[in-house]
């Protein structure tokens, strides 16, 4: 729906309401709504940018000259070499454990999106035409990389995974002391040792040099591919952003007593709760959603972190996520 449309609508629902008199718990719930439907067209146009991203990285570049990546788009594009299946159809199959995987290991909400975002981009190459740009090999390394990563990362910031690869590493990250860097790593070491044996070592070593452009890429988008998020929330509604965080997302959180140190010479400070959480990245999205509604003047302080131990990141959350 087209955001002035949208914005029109509700303008109508509170005029027409007004006469009445709703309860500031019923604007709330309007305001919600708005909220809600704002941030699912913002993320569905990151999803279409992603998915459109890739497609020219894949049909422009790597598809007609030969080449892979990793993850499993590279094993898709080393099969479809192999047997000449069709790319579209390959993505497809070998993404459907893992995008199953992400129901348990994220939520639901990021498994719709990530399913959404995977069949679009399978009818894109399936459908859409590209020419091929160029057969040069550095060029086709280096930029079919860039758009790949570009895509991945237009993706991961609509909350969703052009690439099941990083839920099967979400997921053994909690069952194993291994980092998701390590465990993708790890994974892209047999793809790259299956391309230098079945394809040629030549392609292999063009497929590292796409597989660290891409991943290089995929950290300007989104500030860094670190696991973990510490995030700070200062608001005046601390307790119902607790709350949220615990009832919501299912995460804990810390509150420490603060001052908000903006204040004239001879006033005096005021209190306020800080509340603290650690969430991984994918769960961003939606923490800042639900911060919105409560407090659009919340301020929000996000750092990476490299690793967590203890407490319950790596658990399973108290309570799976509510949908977006």
């Amino acid at each position: 729906m087209n955001p002035i449309y949208l914005h029109v609508i509700i303008d109508s629902t509170i005029r027409s309401t007004k006469k009445k008199s709703l309860t500031p718990e019923e604007f709330k719930e309007i305001d919600s709504i708005r909220i809600e439907i704002k941030n699912f067209l913002k993320d569905f146009v990151f999803i279409l940018l992603g998915a459109i991203s890739a497609c020219v990285g894949l049909k422009g570049f790597l598809l007609p000259n030969s080449y892979i990546d990793g993850g499993v788009t590279g094993i898709s594009l080393l099969v479809s070499e192999i047997s000449g299946i069709s790319l579209a159809l390959l993505i497809i199959l070998f993404n459907i454990p893992f995008l199953l995987l992400g129901f348990s290991a994220i939520n639901k909400a990021f498994a719709f999106k990530s399913i959404f975002a995977v069949l679009l981009l399978s009818l894109l190459i399936y459908s859409v035409p590209f020419p091929v740009i160029t057969q040069d090999d550095l060029l086709i390394a280096v930029f079919g990389g860039f758009f790949i990563g570009l895509g991945v990362g237009l993706a991961i910031r609509g909350g969703a995974v052009l690439d099941g690869t990083e839920i099967l590493a979400v997921f053994l990250n909690k069952k194993t002391s291994l980092t998701i860097g390590d465990i993708i790593l790890i994974f892209n070491v047999f793809i790259f040792i299956f391309a230098a044996a079945i394809l040629s070592i030549e392609i292999a070593l063009y497929a590292i040099l796409t597989y660290f452009v891409a991943s290089k890429t995929v950290d300007f988008i989104i500030d860094g591919i670190e696991e973990y998020l510490g995030v700070s929330i200062i608001s005046d509604y601390s307790n119902e952003i607790r709350l949220t965080i615990i009832e919501k997302l299912g995460r804990g959180c810390t509150v420490y007593n603060g001052q908000k140190g903006f204040a004239k010479r001879g006033e005096a400070l005021k209190d306020v709760d800080i509340v603290y959480t650690v969430i991984t990245r994918l769960e961003l999205t939606k923490l800042k959603t639900e911060i919105e509604k409560i407090d659009k003047e919340a301020f929000i302080i996000m750092s990476s972190i490299k690793d967590a131990k203890g407490g319950m990141i790596k658990k399973k959350p108290l309570k799976k996520m509510k949908s977006n």
